[in-house]
């Protein structure tokens, strides 16, 4: 073979430069686009072999990665279908350097190295991220090939000659540079591996293990064992989502999770997706416990195509509230470019994301209807997935309709339609309005619900993070109905009736009443006002208005908008003294500072009530309670 010198035919020389400090802050993506072409030339040959288009013996397709210290070279060698000469003039040289030109026009607009990598055609490049120079062995599974060498410095030059390859497949060497001496370290190889090539579908050897083997028996009869060094292969060529599910077991799926996330509590369940029309698409979906815990950490679905690993940022291809979720999806049509602008302009990758939402919300009716009961003991780990669900995706909320649950403080489970036959008789107030009560903390707000037990009001437990958002969703859903904390007011008030309750004081009396609490409460935020209230109720009921308090609950979630002007704002509180309690006869008849401390004392309680009464405020009420004794 002769040997040729050659240049790259671009507009410019500063190609490589721009290629190692734009892509620097992801340099480790080049091992994986070079073992993807790897696996590409491996899965060919044997394509070809299927076809009966090459009749060799295909022999050992291991992929082998080696790292060389002293000659400061990282080795990339795969048994595939090679190149000849012309080959890797084509492909090397125009096909793998056809977008350049439009790369130098654009590169500004790209947001991160995978968008640069996959929309310009630059995998093979990336090796100059990390590399002085790159040299290519290869020989080419054609009949009476010769084998072939390329080399090139990381300008445009390049040079072919006659290579030293003896067996079909290439090599690719990265004489590494100084600033990226990082990766002759083995165990930062190693874990590059980990993370890309952890399931690829041909076999990638990286190192050696020892293993123990049989070695025959002792005197005595044992087995012996010897230590033997063997292949070290790094991947699980056959990932159980490439299976059928039919061929699979729960404990199959169990497995995969805990080699997923190992020291994980096991999924509640879990659903395989296998879709060829309209789009390509393969996976596995954990539900994993959450409880309450919103704040968990997202990101555990990991996105693959064709088995490589692209990211764990898949933001645009599940619907958001499934972003909670763990597991893979692979999908060899979703453009490798992960750049969020551009999947969201990439038709698959929205019908994915419906399909996606479809699947779940299919398999969640399915485990409804299939054991009730068992829904109800998963409720409180899935039931955040379900309202998250329902806020954000339209279509979702119309399935999940059927299979959403209430919770009661009794623990009683119900599902939308049958709450709404549970409690339209007692909790439609004289407007026609069904109102709808809950709690969002049962311990704290014990009064006020044993308060509307005792007017067979039935109490909702609204606990979860995401519970203040729900609400307010369910509010616009929901005809004439309302949802209102058993707090929000007195119990009177949160369902109005026509035989609302009436007191005897006169209006002088009332005006005084009010005047007595306001001075020994001292706080403008404190709104008084007498009510007429039931006369086993207690003497005085501190809350907050529903709407008040649900704009600051949004505020504090990150609500954004006009909630946050709402979270600004100081608490404001309606202090309701129950005209029927037989205390407030007692302060209207008592001296004025016997007035103000009875009024005192009893705004305490229930500021106690609350949980309000805090600091100095708590130790004095302590202090005068004690003296009472």
């Amino acid at each position: 073979m002769l040997q040729e010198k050659g240049t790259i035919s671009i507009n410019t020389e500063n190609i490589f430069p721009i290629i190692k400090k734009f892509l620097y802050s992801d340099n480790e993506i080049f091992l994986r686009e070079l073992i993807s072409n790897a696996v590409d030339a491996t899965q060919k040959i044997k394509r070809l072999s299927t076809l009966g288009h090459y009749s060799g013996d295909l022999g050992n397709l291991n992929i082998q990665v080696k790292v060389d210290k002293e000659t400061k070279t990282i080795t990339i060698s795969d048994s595939g279908i090679g190149m000849t000469a012309d080959e890797i003039k084509k492909y090397i040289n125009q096909v793998a350097f056809s977008g350049a030109t439009e790369f130098m026009e654009k590169f500004k607009e790209a947001q991160d190295a995978n968008e640069i990598i996959g929309r310009f055609g630059l995998g093979f490049y990336s090796a100059f991220m990390v590399s002085d120079k790159v040299e290519i062995q290869t020989l080419s599974h054609q009949e009476g090939a010769e084998p072939a060498r390329w080399i090139c410095d990381g300008s445009t030059s390049f040079e072919i000659s006659e290579g030293s390859r003896t067996q079909r497949g290439t090599d690719v060497i990265l004489y590494i540079n100084a600033e990226s001496e990082e990766f002759l370290e083995e165990h930062r190889i190693s874990d590059i591996l980990k993370k890309y090539a952890r399931f690829l579908p041909v076999p990638v050897q990286f190192g050696t293990k020892t293993e123990s083997v049989p070695d025959g028996e002792d005197e005595e009869g044992k087995p012996k064992y010897k230590q033997e060094e063997r292949d070290n292969i790094i991947n699980n060529t056959e990932p159980i989502w490439t299976k059928s599910p039919s061929d699979l077991k729960d404990e199959d799926y169990l497995d995969f999770y805990r080699e997923l996330y190992p020291f994980s509590e096991e999924p509640l369940f879990w659903i395989h997706l296998n879709v060829d029309y309209p789009f390509n698409l393969t996976g596995v979906l954990y539900f994993p416990k959450l409880k309450n815990d919103f704040e968990v950490q997202k990101n555990k679905i990991k996105l693959f195509s064709r088995q490589v690993f692209i990211t764990d940022e898949v933001k645009d291809i599940v619907p958001e509230f499934l972003l909670l979720l763990h597991g893979v999806i692979d999908s060899p049509d979703i453009p490798l470019n992960v750049s969020r602008s551009f999947l969201q302009a990439d038709s698959n990758v929205k019908k994915i994301n419906s399909y996606i939402s479809r699947k779940v919300a299919d398999k969640l009716s399915e485990l409804y209807k299939k054991d009730r009961k068992a829904w109800e003991e998963k409720w409180t780990d899935v039931g955040i997935f379900v309202k998250y669900g329902a806020i954000s995706d339209e279509k979702f909320y119309e399935k999940a309709k059927e299979f959403l649950l209430f919770t009661n403080t009794k623990n009683e489970h119900y599902s939308l339609e049958e709450y709404n036959a549970k409690v339209k008789d007692f909790q439609t107030d004289k407007n026609g309005q069904l109102v709808y009560l809950y709690t969002a903390d049962p311990e704290r707000q014990d009064s006020y619900i044993q308060a509307a037990n005792r007017k067979d009001y039935d109490v909702l437990l609204m606990n979860s993070p995401i519970d203040t958002h729900f609400i307010h969703h369910l509010e616009m859903k929901l005809e004439k109905t309302s949802l209102k904390r058993v707090d929000a007011d007195v119990v009177e008030k949160l369902v109005e009736k026509e035989d609302a309750a009436k007191h005897t004081l006169t209006e002088e009396e009332s005006n005084r009443l009010k005047e007595v609490f306001e001075k020994a409460i001292n706080n403008p935020s404190m709104k008084v006002e007498v009510e007429s209230l039931e006369a086993a109720a207690m003497p005085v009921t501190i809350t907050m208005e529903e709407w008040m308090r649900r704009m600051k609950d949004m505020s504090r979630m990150g609500g954004g908008g006009g909630f946050n002007f709402y979270g600004s704002m100081p608490d404001n509180y309606k202090v309701a003294v129950n005209a029927n309690h037989p205390l407030v006869n007692k302060i209207l008849k008592a001296e004025e500072a016997q007035q103000t401390a009875m009024a005192k004392q009893a705004f305490d309680l229930a500021m106690l009530a609350q949980g309000l009464l805090k600091g100095a405020d708590l130790t004095a009420f302590v202090e005068r309670s004690v003296a009472t004794i």
